[in-house]
């Protein structure tokens, strides 16, 4: 083999990869939001849940980017191990796809199709039909490296060196761990199938030896998910147990079924001149048989995993005992799929709402503390702050890293919202921690608030429960959501004045003390500000959602 086939083989190998990328990422961009919402909503049907993964996965183009997103979203806790079964076995269906698409003989007119993408992309305003153009850009450049590898590996048919370790490969063993090995290398099982394919366009490789290297392609792939299930939770790691024991248990089937039966031969039957689509064609069959056949006992798959990987007894934690629940390591999720974004924006969410519950509870806390100078709740009080402090710089940090990985705008500014969201949840803490730490000086000087003000402290606390609680919603209707939270910080600002004046009227009349009335009023301060912070969170809310939906 001389050194410019080399070179055209890498290049060609650079092209085909780079294709892969582009179309992915066209998709992905094209259909995100939808592909989002479509695994937040799966049921626990199981022909619906393998059907929606196929889907997914055929309109992605990647076995890897769905099955590290349903890793992101069990340890995110919207979706369960058997929701998770269906999905997974659905997306070795959808992987095919490609393998199909790569089988058609579409060389020719490759280039037409790289130009009229490349044009959209470069000369296109609207972000959809870039997208489109990606998509078409990709398809063209891939078949075109497709092109170029075939017709520099076709020299390797006449290498007896070369055809001799091929000849080795018919060992089922050799065969399924080089495609392990290869796949885990460029964490795709589809580019590794098409290079597959390639090589056997040129003449260099059959059937009897591609199909043990196909079967081993499908346990490489699980290489992603195990990596992006890195520091997440148990039932996110036995997502990733679930996707290995579908793909080892078809290569067992598969390799007995190749070594006793004649399926090698009924393959090649089928498309006796095409070996391509062969390997396609074996690579679809694997995927469906084994889908079938464990269809009916999916449910025991997450009980074996649940078997293997037992509950841990302690959760990874800091030197004070706090963790962080729901983030999953976006440098653990394979970057070549902007699906990253969406895995991370739902445990960032979760996180949130984690956070927001504590101060809730410490806002609530705090004013009983003000009121009856409970020590006990004080101290409870503190030890949520120290733990809303914590969430809030790791969730920050994280933030920090994911927005690294986004390759959007729209993607861009809602990590920018969430970042301001985890900022103004702190906020509300540090005002629960300042009302519980007036009761120092209330005991220390020996305050005792009057029947009015008494009666006002807990409307006060009243009306900051119910804030808290609205935050912590899951609204159908942002634009109705976010005008009842505007209405509640006016709310909020109109008793503010209203006590305010109440105070003064106290003061002229002898009911309230000097030491008292400056309490009251840093304590309403406290509480205005804990509205305007509802109130900029809610805003975020708006425009994240209608970053969603564009």
């Amino acid at each position: 083999m001389s050194l410019t086939n080399i070179m055209s083989l890498l290049g060609g190998l650079a092209l085909f990869l780079y294709g892969m990328q582009m179309m992915s990422n066209g998709l992905e961009q094209a259909a995100r939001n939808q592909m989002r919402d479509i695994m937040k909503k799966i049921t626990s049907n199981r022909i619906i849940g393998v059907l929606t993964g196929a889907l997914i996965t055929a309109v992605i183009q990647s076995s890897s980017a769905t099955t590290v997103m349903v890793v992101g979203f069990v340890n995110s806790g919207i979706m369960n191990l058997e929701q998770a079964t269906w999905i997974i076995m659905g997306a070795n269906i959808g992987t095919t796809i490609t393998g199909q698409l790569i089988a058609l003989d579409v060389g020719a007119i490759a280039p037409l199709f790289a130009f009229i993408g490349v044009a959209a992309v470069v000369f296109q305003k609207n972000e959809k039909l870039k997208h489109f153009g990606e998509i078409l850009a990709g398809l063209g450049v891939l078949f075109i490296g497709m092109t170029m590898m075939s017709s520099a590996m076709e020299p390797l048919a006449n290498q007896p060196t070369f055809v001799n370790i091929l000849a080795k490969v018919e060992n089922p063993i050799i065969g399924i761990l080089m495609g392990m090995i290869f796949t885990a290398i460029i964490q795709s099982s589809s580019a590794s199938v098409g290079i597959l394919q390639a090589l056997a366009a040129s003449g260099v490789i059959g059937l009897n030896s591609a199909a043990f290297i196909l079967f081993g392609q499908n346990i490489g792939t699980c290489i992603t998910a195990l990596l992006a299930s890195i520091g997440t939770n148990t039932n996110a790691k036995r997502t990733t147990l679930i996707h290995i024991m579908f793909n080892v248990f078809g290569t067992v089937i598969f390799t007995i079924l190749c070594l006793i039966t004649p399926l090698i031969s009924i393959i090649q039957n089928i498309t006796p001149n095409a070996v391509p689509a062969q390997i396609a064609n074996l690579h679809t069959l694997f995927n469906i048989v084994t889908t079938l056949l464990l269809l009916p006992v999916g449910t025991l798959l997450p009980k074996i995993a649940s078997l293997i990987l037992r509950d841990s007894k302690h959760t990874v934690q800091d030197e004070n005992g706090m963790f962080v629940k729901y983030l999953l390591d976006p440098k653990n999720v394979h970057t070549e799929t902007t699906m990253i974004s969406v895995i991370c924006i739902e445990g960032i969410r979760n996180e949130l709402s984690r956070m927001t519950e504590m101060a809730k509870e410490n806002i609530h806390d705090a004013f009983d503390v003000f009121m009856h100078g409970n020590i006990k709740k004080y101290e409870n009080v503190e030890k949520r702050e120290e733990y809303v402090d914590f969430l809030n710089k790791e969730i920050s940090r994280y933030i920090t890293n994911a927005i690294t990985h986004e390759a959007t705008k729209a993607g861009s500014q809602i990590f920018n919202s969430f970042y301001t969201i985890t900022s103004n949840i702190e906020r509300i803490s540090d005002h629960a921690i300042n009302i519980a730490g007036y009761s120092k000086m209330i005991q220390e000087k020996n305050i005792i608030f009057s029947e009015n003000a008494s009666y006002e402290i807990d409307e006060i606390k009243d009306i900051c429960d119910k804030t808290m609680n609205m935050l912590l919603q899951k609204p159908d209707n942002i634009i109705k959501w976010h005008e009842n939270v505007i209405c509640m910080e006016q709310k909020i600002d109109d008793m503010t004045v209203q006590f305010r004046n109440n105070m003064y009227e106290r003061i002229q009349s002898g009911l309230c003390s000097d030491e008292g009335s400056i309490l009251f009023s840093e304590m309403l301060t406290d509480f205005e500000r804990i509205g305007d912070h509802a109130l900029n969170i809610s805003n975020e809310m708006l425009k994240i959602t209608m970053k969603e939906i564009v």
